[in-house]
């Protein structure tokens, strides 16, 4: 007797709970990609949040003509993400739902691959890769991707600690029935961060889990936007008390179900992504926000033990987080955000004790780099300066490399590789090879050739691969050189365009970065972009958007 033939379109089984406010938009483009996913998709349950920008009577138009979709209607805003959810999960009657927030979009095909392995692992919770997608330029950039190389089963979540980096809801789908026994909901109100709470929920139940590559999610990234969403709005320090509770609230979960794994994990996500990420930009805010920053940071550092400082007491995070523990007030806030770039620079001075341990000053004694000379070349956070010379023939970038208490020589510095990222869409272009040679006391030097040209009108990033003749390499960006006019615009002749406006500049984190526009519409263009930007930073307005999750 033959088996029954599969059925090649088997019964819908996901809901997908689409929520918005006063995005009339985009959320049609977000429920139409959701309703795109079928046969997987059963209904979407589009969460109207009290809009007053007719996006309520757009989504009850769209529902007229399909009667897979829902709009539930909230008569008053909730000013925040969890409380919509909850109701689309309250709402939902198939067996397994997905979140997709208004602005965003699913991929085709991502219901169907998360579905799929879901059901063929017997898994609770299945998870694949989000992409985020600049806009308007389109770029992508995969996140947290070290988790999603290739299908993989968890019989529970703390065979990876890893996981609780990716504190996205969005990507995920999750068995209904597993959420409503456990009672796994989001905060609700205004409650920023709200992805924190919940996907600590989540993993504190410990389900089965199961990983696929697939792009399942994009999330899409406007910070052009008139108004920036709460998570990507980060000029006040609200935002920081915000995620503070948010990550202090997810360890206190995990660590309460004894996930005790887990949540150190999670603790130590706080130092390597939440720490750095913010202190990068310390030297953008004013003084009351970085005495506010500091103060809350160190209460919340004040409540690690000694092993949530370890394994690794030498990486960036850590180093940062017993510098602002040693310290009652701000201090060496360029050093400090330069560490916290990625890649990490470590900028000299390099001090040491009376007996000669390597130390962050010679008045902070207590903080130990020791730990340094431990690590291997490829993750030291070496510091490389670089100052760029525009020039009518051939622009000139000078770089230098800087001892670490003996570890270059060590190595022996041969060669840089030199490559420039355009912001917008990653390509590269001007990659050469330079010679690294002694040009003082632990320095190592080379001058490299940059066709402005050949780059094109652009923002451009510097990024530098360290060669060493022990075989070791380390990929690092450049400290911008400033002073005495070194970023200061100018206008260079230029035989293919006429002219072109080099403004080297550097980023919130002090690397070294360029724009280029070439041609006199390219240079009118530079000139109404500084119009603009100048006109938006005298009247930014209140935020608009409610977007609080953990996506940044």
């Amino acid at each position: 007797m033959y088996p029954e033939p599969r059925d090649p379109h088997p019964a819908p089984r996901a809901a997908v709970v689409v929520i918005g406010y006063d995005d009339r938009a985009h959320v049609a483009d977000a429920v139409r990609s959701a309703l795109a996913q079928r046969p997987a998709v059963a209904e979407v349950i589009a969460v109207d949040d009290g809009s007053t920008d007719g996006s309520a009577g757009l989504l009850a138009r769209l529902a007229d003509g399909e009667p897979r979709l829902r709009v539930v209607r909230r008569d008053v805003n909730s000013g925040g993400c969890g409380s919509p959810r909850n109701a689309g999960i309250d709402a939902a009657t198939a067996p397994y739902v997905m979140f997709l927030d208004s602005d965003d979009v699913l991929p085709p095909g991502a219901v169907d691959a998360l579905l799929a392995a879901a059901t063929g692992a017997h898994a609770e919770v299945a998870s694949g890769l989000c992409v985020r997608r600049e806009q308007p330029s389109g770029r992508e950039q995969p996140w947290q991707a070290f988790l999603y190389p290739a299908h993989r089963v968890l019989a529970r979540p703390a065979q990876l600690p890893r996981l609780v980096h990716d504190t996205l809801c969005v990507n995920k789908l999750y068995r209904t029935g597993f959420l409503r026994d456990h009672g796994i909901r989001f905060p609700e109100g205004r409650f920023r961060y709200e992805d924190f709470v919940f996907t600590a929920r989540v993993l504190a139940a410990s389900p089965r889990v199961v990983l696929v590559p697939d792009r399942v999610y994009v999330w899409q990234v406007r910070r052009s936007a008139e108004r920036l969403s709460l998570s990507l709005d980060r000029e006040h320090v609200e935002n920081w008390a915000a995620r503070v509770e948010a990550c202090a609230l997810a360890y206190d979960i995990l660590l309460g179900a004894g996930q005790k794994e887990l949540a150190r994990a999670a603790r130590a996500k706080f130092l390597d992504h939440e720490l750095r990420m913010y202190a990068r930009e310390l030297g953008l805010r004013d003084a009351a926000y970085r005495r506010a920053w500091w103060a809350l940071t160190r209460e919340y550092l004040a409540r690690y033990d000694a092993a949530d400082w370890e394994p690794d007491p030498a990486a960036p995070g850590r180093l940062l987080g017993r510098v602002l523990l040693a310290s009652p007030e701000p201090r060496d806030l360029p050093r400090l955000g330069e560490l916290a770039a990625r890649s990490a620079r470590l900028l000299p001075p390099y001090a040491r004790t009376p007996d000669g341990v390597p130390v962050w000053s010679a008045d902070l004694p207590q903080v130990s780099l020791a730990p340094l000379l431990t690590r291997p070349v490829p993750v030291l956070p070496l510091a490389v300066d670089a100052e760029l010379r525009p020039r009518a023939r051939a622009s000139l970038l000078c770089l230098r490399l800087h001892e670490l208490y003996g570890r270059v020589t060590a190595a022996g510095p041969t060669e840089v590789d030199v490559v420039w990222h355009a912001r917008e869409d990653g390509r590269a272009r001007g990659r050469t090879t330079a010679a690294l040679t002694p040009s003082g006391p632990g320095i190592w030097s080379a001058e490299v050739p940059v066709g402005l040209a050949g780059l094109g009108s652009g923002t451009w990033d510097l990024r530098l691969t360290l060669r060493f003749a022990d075989g070791g390499r380390r990929a690092v960006t450049a400290h911008a050189r400033t002073g005495a006019g070194r970023l200061r615009r100018r206008a260079v002749p230029s035989a293919a365009h006429g002219v072109l406006l080099a403004q080297p500049y550097a980023t919130h984190s002090g690397a070294l970065a360029l724009r280029v526009a070439s041609g006199v519409r390219g240079v009118l263009a530079v000139a109404r972009g500084r119009l603009r930007r100048r006109l938006l930073h005298w009247d930014p307005g209140p935020p608009k958007s409610r977007r609080g999750d953990g996506r940044t």
